[in-house]
């Protein structure tokens, strides 16, 4: 019962009462939760790919580090699911979440590591809000000063909510927060593209109106992340909306009209060639891996060429060619991210930045801070540094411990954000 039970510095008394909470809430989650702490790997003698559990440089928890007060806010952005809920229960099957596809990846070649086996929270549930509690008390220590929660808005349906509302309702959650509106079709292939569509966008002015009073009741929240006192609004795939600038004006006049004053938009790029500014915006946000995938290693690697479509790219490369991008004239806010890697979610299609680095990326995170504190563009309250992600365990980039790495993840974003 590792998965459930071993809850990392949690007291005996939480870890016994959240145990409680899932056994009564769902009997077979818990079952699912058991099965899955069965069949981790115990390392190369059990599997000949499989990496040893914890890596040389593993971290485990530093109860005593003191919260800091970084002045560069690094903000996660922040899955909303590992919860199950009606929608996914028919497209999926009963009980899906995240973590059924997490739970079963596999190496696909040698030194492929897989699955990410998370410790601490364990196979978490979000319908239980001690998580939430934890997860932003742990955030906050490790020198993370928000969350950008994944938002899910089709046409007036919201999906993945029920964590959001949570926390909105419980002050306990101790973490400054905004929503990024992630406007994409959902699908089958999982990545936004129109085959086999699931939920689709139907976009328009009514709809528009109504989804920003919807989100204006998280703007009016005290925890809600504000830029020179105007509200943030992330938006994932901008020029997929119809009339974006006539949205754009609908969306500042609502939130005026809702009391939530002005706002500050993000719009996320694909590729440097895109400035939202021009469609209304107030910034740019790169988004990892977007813009940065140069190099293709699958033809050099033994995988099995007669299924594997996917891609795999080399990390450290992939960092150089996001260090390399000029940012002049761009209104660019900068993304770091951990070792992508969604074998989880498309085992045969995935996208792999291979050999990830600790180093590596406590030196991308670093350079990204240094940008923000002397970027000419920036107000004091724009430096901001995002990174992809706090729990995208899927897609295998994570702040959240995992057995291989610990806490080494959030110790290396600490040090980063804390450099002089």
């Amino acid at each position: 019962m590792q998965a459930v039970a071993k809850l990392g510095v949690l007291p005996r008394a939480r870890q016994e009462k959240l145990n409680r909470q899932i056994l009564k809430r769902d009997p077979a989650r818990f079952q699912t939760l058991a099965f899955h702490a069965a069949r981790q790997p115990s390392g190369p003698a059990s599997n000949p790919t499989a990496q040893p559990i914890a890596a040389p440089d593993f971290k485990p928890y530093d109860p005593t580090l003191p919260v800091p007060s970084p002045d560069v806010r690094a903000i996660a952005f922040y899955l909303p699911q590992f919860h199950p809920f009606p929608e996914n229960d028919a497209w999926w099957g009963k009980g899906f979440t995240e973590w059924t596809n997490v739970g079963k990846a596999r190496p696909l070649f040698p030194g492929h590591y897989q699955p990410h086996c998370p410790i601490h929270l364990g196979y978490y549930d979000l319908r239980l809000p001690e998580v939430m509690v934890e997860q932003a008390r742990i955030a906050r220590q490790y020198a993370i000063s928000g969350f950008a929660y994944h938002f899910y808005w089709f046409a007036g349906k919201t999906l993945m909510e029920h964590p959001l509302r949570t926390m909105l309702g419980n002050p306990a959650v101790d973490m400054p927060f905004f929503l990024s509106w992630a406007n994409e079709n959902w699908t089958r292939r999982w990545d936004g593209r129109d085959e086999a569509v699931l939920i689709k966008q139907n976009y328009s002015p009514d709809d528009t109106r109504a989804m920003m009073r919807h989100v204006s009741e998280y703007m009016r929240d005290p925890r809600y992340i504000r830029v020179n006192g105007r509200a943030v609004f992330s938006v994932y795939r901008p020029r997929q909306i119809p009339d974006l600038a006539a949205t754009v004006d609908i969306w500042r006049d609502e939130a005026r009209r809702q009391g939530v004053g002005e706002l500050y938009l993000i719009g996320i790029q694909r590729s440097l060639a895109e400035d939202h500014r021009q469609d209304g915006f107030d910034a740019n946000l790169e988004f990892t891996p977007h813009g940065i995938e140069v190099t293709e290693l699958s033809a050099l690697l033994p995988l099995d060429h007669s299924v594997f479509r996917g891609r795999v790219h080399d990390y450290d490369a992939s960092v150089a060619v996001a260090l390399a991008q000029s940012d002049e004239g761009l209104a660019r806010h900068r993304c770091a991210m951990l070792g992508w890697d969604n074998t989880a979610r498309s085992p045969d299609r995935a996208t792999i930045h291979l050999d990830f680095k600790l180093k590596t990326y406590q030196a991308w995170m670093t350079e990204l801070c240094r940008r923000a504190r002397t970027d000419a563009w920036r107000s004091p309250d724009e430096r901001m540094v995002f990174i992809n992600a706090w729990n995208e365990w899927a897609e295998g980039t994570h702040l959240e411990p995992d057995q291989r790495y610990g806490f080494a993840y959030l110790d290396a974003t600490r040090q980063a954000v804390l450099a002089p």
